[in-house]
This record gives C-alpha cells, sequence and structure tokens, in this order.
C-alpha cells in the first residue's frame, strides 16, 4: 500500500485518478481548492482517504496538506502534479495579469508541490512524482501559445529535476495526455477578452466559443487512471509517457519533423563552428 497526493481532483483525471487510487486499495491525499467537491469520494473510504483543501499558489495550504499526509498516512509516497488549466489567446491578446496567474498555478504551483514533498522523500531514498503536462508541452498550436508556454516550463523543470533526484532513490516521470474526455475544454478553459480581427484564421478556431471538440475527446479518464497505477507500480519509469492514440501520433509527427528540420539545415548550424587552421 502506498500513500498518494493528488491535486486538482475535483472534476477530470484528478479526480478519476484518486477513485481508481483507492478502490485499488492505496492511501490517497484527494485535493481540491472546495474540499466539499470530493467529499463524496473520501466517505467511501474513510480508513484510507483524506480529503484536503489545496489551491496550489497558496503556500501556507500547501504546507497544511503535506503535513496531514504526513501525520495521518506516515508519507507520501506518489506526489501527482494534477491541478492546472488551459488558456486561450493569441500571443498579442494575451493578457499579462492572466499568464502570471496561469503560470502560478500551471508552472509555480507544481514547483510548489515538489519542494514540499522533497525532504522526506531525500530522507527516505524514496519516492515518486508524476507532473501532468500535455501534448502541448511538446508543440504549441495558435492560440495556445501561452498555455504550452507554462507546460514547456513544467517538462524543463522535470528534465533537470529527474536527474537531481534519480541518485537519491527519487523517480520522476512527465506525463503528456492528449484530448481526454473531461472538462479541461469546457468549464476549465479560460482565454483572454481581447479578439484581434487579424488573427481570426489563426487563434481564432482554437477560442472557446469555436471550440467544438467539448465532449468528443478519444481519451478515456478512467482508462487513462488505470494506466497511471501501473505506471507506478512498474520497476522503472519513462522520462515521459503519452496518454492516448491522439498524443502518439501528434507528438510522433512533431518529433519526425523536428528531425527532418535538423537535417535539412545541418549545413548552415555546422557552418557557426570555429574553423581549424589548415
Amino acid at each position: 500500500m502506498t500513500t498518494w497526493l493528488i491535486t486538482g481532483c475535483s472534476t477530470g483525471l484528478g479526480r478519476s485518478l484518486a477513485e481508481a487510487v483507492l478502490k485499488a486499495g492505496h492511501n490517497a491525499v484527494v485535493t481540491a481548492r472546495d474540499a466539499g467537491t470530493v467529499q463524496d469520494i473520501v466517505s467511501q473510504f474513510a480508513d484510507t482517504a483524506v480529503a484536503a483543501a489545496l489551491d496550489v499558489t497558496d503556500e501556507e495550504q500547501i504546507e497544511k496538506t503535506v503535513a496531514a499526509a504526513q501525520e495521518r498516512f506516515g508519507t507520501v509516497d506518489v506526489l501527482v502534479n494534477n491541478a492546472g488549466y488551459g488558456y486561450r489567446a493569441a500571443v498579442e491578446e494575451g493578457d499579462e495579469r492572466e499568464v502570471d496567474a496561469l503560470f502560478a498555478t500551471n508552472f509555480f504551483g507544481t514547483v510548489s508541490m515538489i519542494k514540499s514533498v522533497l525532504p522526506d522523500m531525500r530522507a527516505r531514498r524514496s519516492g515518486t512524482i508524476l507532473n501532468i503536462s500535455s501534448i502541448a508541452g511538446r508543440l504549441a498550436a495558435p492560440g495556445s501559445g501561452y498555455y504550452s508556454a507554462s507546460k514547456f516550463a513544467v517538462e524543463g523543470m522535470s528534465d533537470a529535476l529527474r536527474k537531481e533526484v534519480a541518485p537519491l532513490g527519487i523517480r520522476v516521470t512527465i506525463v503528456e495526455p492528449g484530448a481526454f474526455r473531461t472538462d479541461f475544454a469546457g468549464r476549465s478553459l479560460q482565454q483572454a477578452r481581447a479578439k484581434i480581427a487579424d488573427y481570426a484564421d489563426t487563434a481564432g478556431p482554437r477560442r472557446k466559443e469555436n471550440d467544438r471538440t467539448h465532449g468528443t475527446q478519444p481519451g478515456d479518464p478512467t482508462r487513462a487512471a488505470v494506466a497511471l497505477i501501473d505506471l507506478v507500480g512498474s520497476a522503472e519509469l519513462p522520462a515521459r509517457l503519452l496518454l492516448g492514440s491522439d498524443a502518439v501520433k501528434i507528438v510522433g509527427n512533431e518529433v519526425d519533423g523536428q528531425r527532418r528540420e535538423i537535417e535539412a539545415w545541418k549545413e548552415l548550424s555546422i557552418s557557426s563552428d570555429f574553423q581549424t587552421s589548415a
């Protein structure tokens, strides 16, 4: 039995994962900004579940949540940084305050959660951290530049973190979901108020009022939750795990395209090296 601390459990993947972890017989600290939204989950597992109010931008709430987890279960074996939301805007349309709030949750909130559990994980020389990113952490669509930037930041930090803590017995994996049938493209999605007509054909189709994908996404959050439990139970973890057939296809095509571009421009790239005198 392991103890999981999962952020962002009110809906979507976080909620499905909390339910699956508890049904599998593990302990779970189930968090949401409003703890009442997860009470129905916790009430079914009185001996193995704790509900906690947690806004990942609130350092005091983070400290209280981790302390409560350690007091109740002794340790946090698995941290899942799932809390986050989407934001749509052409780069020129983005509001600075809204972008700051996006990064406060998607990136700095993730960092704060990690720093809160690492001292105990280091002391025990054990622990697993799953950082939920997105295929948007590998490529950026028009209208999603700021969201992708927040996920690129998560991935860059996670790559370094993995190498820093691997010798200490701590595992880190970036999880990159494709489109899942959650509230991500519905209630949770935010966007800039400004709309510049020149971006109607690029960023415009991804504006919330024009997006028709909500409710039709191929990914099943219940099956994704099972996959993540299987992942944590594996002897070795990948640096990145794609979730969903669309993720495999989209990121695969992106990686192939990047490789072709590197080869196409290789001669110009290497022409910048110092030349050895004959």
